[in-house]
This record gives C-alpha cells, sequence and structure tokens, in this order.
C-alpha cells in the first residue's frame, strides 16, 4: 500500500515539476517577446515618420507644381485676354481703315470727276481757242474761234436791218482779219450794208472790189446785179445796161444773169 502511494507519488511530482520548468521558461520568454515587440514598434514609428516625411514632401513638391501651373494658367489667361484686347483693337482699327477706304475712294471719285469737269472746261476753251475749219460760199479755210464770233455777229446785225451798225462790224473786222478766209463774204455783205442804208456809190465800190478781187467767187454775178440797182437807184440807166450786160457775158448761167436780163427788158 506504502509502495503503491509511494509510485502515485512520484509521477505527480515530476509533472509538477515539467509545469515549474514550462512557468520558469514561459516566464524567461516574456522580457524578450517584449523587447522583440518594442524594437518592432520603433522600426514602424520610424517607417511611418518617414513615409510621412516623404509624403508631405512629395505634397510640397506637388503643390509647388500646381503653384507654378496656376501660375502659367494665370499668364496664359492673362495673355489670352490681353490677345482678346488687341484683336478688338484690330477690328476697330480695320473698320476705321475700312471707313476711311471708303471715304478715300468717294473722296478720288469726286476728284476724278471734278478732274474730268475741268479737263472737259479747258478742252472747251481749248477747242473755242484753237483753229476751227470753216466751209463758206464753196470755200474751205481755218478761222479763229474769235474771228468766227466776230464775223457772225456782223452778219446778225444786218439780218436785224441794222445797216449802219452791219457797215461798222464788217469794216472792223476786215480791219482785224484783213487776210481772213471770210474776207470775200464779208466784202459782199458790206456792200449789201452800204446798199441798205442807201449809200450807194460806197455800196458801188464795195461790190466792184469783190468783182475785181475774186471774179470766181460765187457771190461775183450777184455783186454786178447789185451794182446795176445801185446805178439804176442813182437814175443812171445807161450804166445800168453796162453793168447787166457785163453779168450775161460773164456768168450767162448764173440766177443773178436771169434776172439781169429780166432787168434789162425794163430798162429798154
Amino acid at each position: 500500500m506504502a509502495d503503491r502511494t509511494a509510485r502515485h507519488a512520484r509521477p505527480q511530482g515530476r509533472w509538477r515539476l515539467a509545469a515549474g520548468a514550462l512557468a520558469l521558461a514561459v516566464a524567461g520568454l516574456a522580457p524578450v517577446a517584449a523587447r522583440a515587440a518594442l524594437f518592432e514598434d520603433g522600426d514602424a514609428r520610424r517607417a511611418i515618420l518617414d513615409l510621412r516625411q516623404k509624403v508631405e514632401q512629395t505634397e510640397l513638391a506637388n503643390k509647388s507644381r500646381v503653384d507654378a501651373l496656376q501660375e502659367q494658367v494665370n499668364q496664359l489667361q492673362k495673355s489670352i485676354l490681353d490677345l482678346n484686347a488687341t484683336i478688338e483693337q484690330l477690328r476697330g482699327d480695320l473698320a476705321r481703315m475700312r471707313g476711311a477706304d471708303e471715304q478715300l475712294q468717294k473722296d478720288v471719285a469726286e476728284l476724278q470727276r471734278k478732274q474730268k469737269d475741268i479737263q472737259q472746261g479747258v478742252d472747251d476753251r481749248l477747242r473755242k481757242m484753237e483753229p476751227q475749219k470753216v466751209v463758206l460760199d464753196g470755200k474751205e479755210f481755218v478761222a479763229d474761234p474769235e474771228e468766227t464770233r466776230l464775223y457772225g455777229e456782223a452778219v446778225g446785225i444786218l439780218r436785224q436791218g441794222d445797216f449802219p451798225g452791219a457797215v461798222g462790224a464788217f469794216s472792223a473786222f476786215q480791219r482785224r482779219y484783213p487776210s481772213s478766209g471770210y474776207g470775200q463774204t464779208a466784202q459782199y455783205w458790206l456792200a449789201n450794208a452800204l446798199y441798205g442804208k442807201r449809200d450807194y456809190k460806197e455800196a458801188i465800190a464795195a461790190f466792184r472790189s469783190l468783182v475785181s478781187s475774186a471774179p470766181q467767187h460765187p457771190r461775183a454775178p450777184e455783186a454786178l446785179l447789185s451794182i446795176a440797182n445801185c446805178q439804176i437807184e442813182l437814175k443812171d440807166p445807161k450804166s445800168a445796161r453796162r453793168t447787166i450786160e457785163e453779168l450775161l457775158k460773164n456768168y450767162p448761167n448764173s440766177e443773178a444773169a436771169q434776172a439781169g436780163r429780166e432787168r434789162l427788158a425794163s430798162l429798154k
């Protein structure tokens, strides 16, 4: 009995010893685990701090880049605003230039019109001053505009029945233009003006001057007939008959000759 008790007590003692040894071992390991945990927490904190520092640096770098980009955006916006302002100014300048160009075109057109009018006026005045071709009584010649004007005025005076005025006008014309192409015809009308104012002797001399100087003039036959009329007015039928005979001899086919034949019959 005692032996069984002894045998039973020995195994329990051994378990106690084992349990104690295990407890001692565990107790010995606890400080090591604690130190390991402390070491791991410090590394983690340092890692976290390093990571936090890197994040902060990254954030700072990103902020710097963002600020730089924002500055670039601001500058770009300012440049765009300046460009838009420049474009608007250019549009305004272009509009003003277009308006000025339109006005300039109008001014040029008006100036050209005025220049054309001035040139036309100058040309008209020059034409009035330039010699002009004239055909009168079958004769072609060149006369100055003033020459033509004065001749026309003298003829107009005669047609109005102002015989003294016509004598003065034709006489003044002959003095001013002694070699005029109008000269022979002017001489004929001067003689008619003298006849109209009943200055028969002067009229005979004027008609005779035309016949003598220009026997081929188309009004020479009429001049001879007019001489005969003046002689009849002067009560000189004998001289009138000789003048008509001269007319019939030199210009037998003229209208004046036909009238002269009728007049000659009345003188017999």
